[in-house]
């Protein structure tokens, strides 16, 4: 499971023309499934995007989660991550878990960050999304649960 996490002041999807998701302060996650991803990375990856220390504290230094600063979560579902451009110039996706697992595990995903008491707002998943975010900082983390 890969995930690109940006510290966001605010951050929004549509999907033709209409707002699906929009939060405020807190963090973006472009989030991809890989084949054979099962409950361990499912469950470090929440626990690693919730757990995220990148907001500053009373003295500048990135030390607080999202709890710590009533920050919200902006999920949205991300194939592409899992492109494997080491060869030629056009991506492979055979690392891209199908997308029926794919949905279930993001559906997942989204359940236990609420269950972690975080404001979660969505994409649509399998749809054309355009994505608009404010980067705080900027601050952009890559998350890879197969380097745990």
């Amino acid at each position: 499971m890969r995930a690109c996490v940006q510290r966001v002041s605010a951050a929004r999807v549509r999907v033709e023309g209409k707002t699906v998701g929009e939060i405020g302060r807190g963090l973006l996650v472009l989030l991809g499934v890989a084949t054979g991803d099962g409950p361990a990375e499912l469950r470090w990856m929440v626990d690693k995007v919730v757990g995220l220390r990148v907001f500053d504290d009373g003295e500048g230094k990135m030390n607080l989660a999202l709890a710590d600063v009533g920050g919200e979560l902006l999920v949205v579902s991300q194939f592409t991550l899992l492109g494997d451009c080491r060869k030629g110039r056009r991506p492979s996706f055979i690392g891209a878990a199908p997308p029926e697992l794919a949905e279930r595990m993001y559906g997942e995903f989204v359940a236990a960050a609420r269950t972690a008491g975080i404001r979660v707002a969505t994409g649509r998943f399998r749809t054309h999304m355009e994505v608009e975010l404010v980067n705080d900082g900027p601050v952009t983390m890559l998350l890879d649960s197969a380097d745990r």
